[in-house]
């Protein structure tokens, strides 16, 4: 069982590094998450807290090592009662061969499941077989539910194509 904390304001320009080296990185520090089909940064200080700001009652947990370094981290967000929306998973790329995904998948699954979740729910973008395959392995299941990507919204990155939209996946926790 891994600590998960509520992230605070001091640890939001970490949590923005890491997002971005998990969701923009390159060369050797890109990992299999990398979205090569975005441009730009994934996130800003300045988006990330108006975000927040935005939906009070979500909130950013942060995993950290012993000695304090980021380890990864995960976005919760009350979407009813009974179901949570996830999103932002990200962990270090150097150590995705470690199954720190997984384990941190896995630990908020437990932190909403405490708080009488039922129902995980999360969107990834329709051109990403291989997440969304991972997410498959791990319970979550296509609703057939599909959003529209936010073109001309730059907080997430500029799209390098025009057929991007969010799929939605659930899993009964």
């Amino acid at each position: 069982m891994i600590e998960l904390r509520v992230a605070t304001e001091a640890d939001l320009p970490e949590v923005v590094a890491l997002t971005n080296l998990a969701y923009r990185g390159s060369g050797p520090q890109a990992g299999w998450t990398t979205e090569y089909y975005l441009q730009g940064a994934r996130t800003t200080d300045q988006a990330l807290c108006a975000d927040l700001a935005a939906k009070p009652q979500a909130q950013i947990l942060v995993w950290r090592e012993a000695t304090g370094g980021l380890l990864g981290h995960v976005w919760l967000e009350p979407v009813d009662e009974k179901a949570w929306y996830l999103g932002l998973l990200s962990v270090r790329p150097d150590r995705q061969d470690q199954k720190l995904g997984r384990t941190l998948l896995t630990a908020a699954e437990d932190f909403a499941r405490a708080r009488g979740v039922t129902r995980m729910r999360m969107r990834v973008i329709n051109v990403r077989d291989t997440l969304i395959a991972w997410y498959e392995r791990r319970g979550y299941a296509l609703t057939g539910e599909t959003e529209p990507f936010p073109y001309g919204d730059d907080r997430f990155g500029t799209p390098t194509r025009d057929d991007l939209c969010f799929v939605v996946l659930q899993r009964a926790l």
